[in-house]
């Protein structure tokens, strides 16, 4: 076999990098859980572990702050940004996870109509079949039934699913049924529109859009708990099991964060998309391996759906 050149090497380097960034947020929902058991909320979970990350960039680059206060647009990605991560955190924490992050990659159906709205960009016959691909796709996930707490299905049979009397109910309405639901399609709203602003403001120093990225995840979240004081429950004493695993979530959410920045610089757009979705693979297979997700015929048909909107929208210009 050849030896790889230096172009071959770091072009592989940054596809490893990406999809360990995929891999990081594809199987998160399971320490978020782990956390969760030991008392604290997801939104609370979230909130110190980007708070980490905050306190990281102010150490290693100050300027950052005098960016995101001198930039107005960039407090628009702190709240996109903000939104996305605290619904994905919180919804995973829910509902069946395969069914969250399905309708969490409804992002190409956004962000054709954003990007008409922040970026000019033209709608065309593509951009046309890519939302109809999403809708159709999100039609069937939403009508296989409904997703109970942490992964429990509801008890209405689905198509493609055998009831007790053997035969097989109809699909129902394709609408979000959970509050599960609902977080995931409002997160992949947020993140749509974080990738279009990402892109609008492509000429910023990076260190001033991450900044506003994590101070959103920090401060949206935290906004969010301290709203609901009925549904998230304040954080328990300090205790050494929560604590370390907060922590190490923290930096490893960092570590993911710094592998998309190098992946996502080194290769083109269309490849770091194309990568990415394997984030869908990874939730899937890790949710339904532990119990936190299940899959039918229609949700697999559904999420076919999805993603191919997802490759299609990777290949676009």
């Amino acid at each position: 076999m050849p030896a790889a050149t230096p172009g071959t090497a770091g072009t592989g380097l940054a596809a490893l990098a990406l999809t360990f960034n995929a891999f990081t947020w594809g199987v998160s929902w399971w320490p978020f859980r782990g956390l969760e058991a030991q008392g604290l909320h997801p939104l609370w979970a979230t909130v110190l572990i980007y708070s980490l990350a905050v306190v990281a960039i102010t150490l290693w680059r100050p300027r950052a702050w005098g960016q995101l206060l001198g930039t107005p647009a960039l407090w628009v990605l702190v709240l996109a940004s903000g939104t996305t991560n605290a619904a994905f955190n919180w919804a995973v924490t829910l509902g069946d996870v395969v069914r969250v992050v399905l309708l969490f990659y409804l992002m190409p159906l956004w962000a054709v109509g954003l990007a008409r709205w922040l970026l000019g960009e033209r709608i065309t016959a593509a951009a046309l079949l890519r939302i109809a691909l999403a809708l159709a796709g999100a039609g069937l996930v939403l009508a296989t039934g409904q997703a109970g707490p942490h992964g429990a299905e509801g008890t209405a049979d689905t198509l493609g699913t055998v009831g007790a009397a053997g035969s097989t109910a109809a699909l129902g309405w394709p609408v979000p049924r959970s509050l599960a639901e609902w977080l995931g399609v409002i997160g992949g709203f947020s993140f749509a529109l974080n990738n279009v602003m990402l892109k609008r403001e492509a000429a910023r120093p990076a260190e001033g859009r991450a900044l506003a990225m994590f101070l959103g995840g920090a401060v949206v979240a935290g906004a969010l708990a301290l709203a609901l004081p009925s549904q998230v429950p304040a954080p328990p004493a300090p205790a050494l099991g929560w604590l370390a695993g907060a922590l190490g979530m923290g930096l490893w959410f960092l570590a993911g964060n710094l592998a998309l920045q190098y992946g996502a610089s080194r290769l083109p757009a269309n490849v770091t998309a194309v990568i990415m979705v394997s984030e869908v693979l990874f939730a899937s297979v890790s949710a339904i391996a532990l119990g936190a997700g299940s899959l039918s015929i229609p949700l697999a048909l559904g999420g076919a759906l999805i993603v191919g909107a997802s490759l299609l929208s990777a290949r676009a210009p």
